[in-house]
């Protein structure tokens, strides 16, 4: 069984008629500000992931000291 056009149209009428305008308007700002609150929950999380992956790059990394050239020998 599949969804007509009409049936969907029905749904949506009952929808309103039973939450109002106000309601659904109020709801799907709701639904709105979740998904931004995600999307910026997950990118914040992206970023620190990789500030803790270069951290622990930067720690591993041990510095190359040359031995220096002897001044003396001629």
């Amino acid at each position: 069984m599949s969804l007509g056009p009409w049936q969907v149209l029905l749904i949506a009428v009952v929808v309103l008629v039973l939450f109002g305008r106000g309601k659904i308007s109020s709801l799907m700002g709701e639904v709105g500000k979740g998904i931004t609150a995600f999307k910026k929950g997950v990118k914040d999380s992206a970023e620190e992931q990789a500030a803790a992956d270069a951290a622990e790059e930067a720690k591993d990394v041990t510095p190359q000291i040359e031995p220096a050239a002897d001044k003396d020998k001629a």
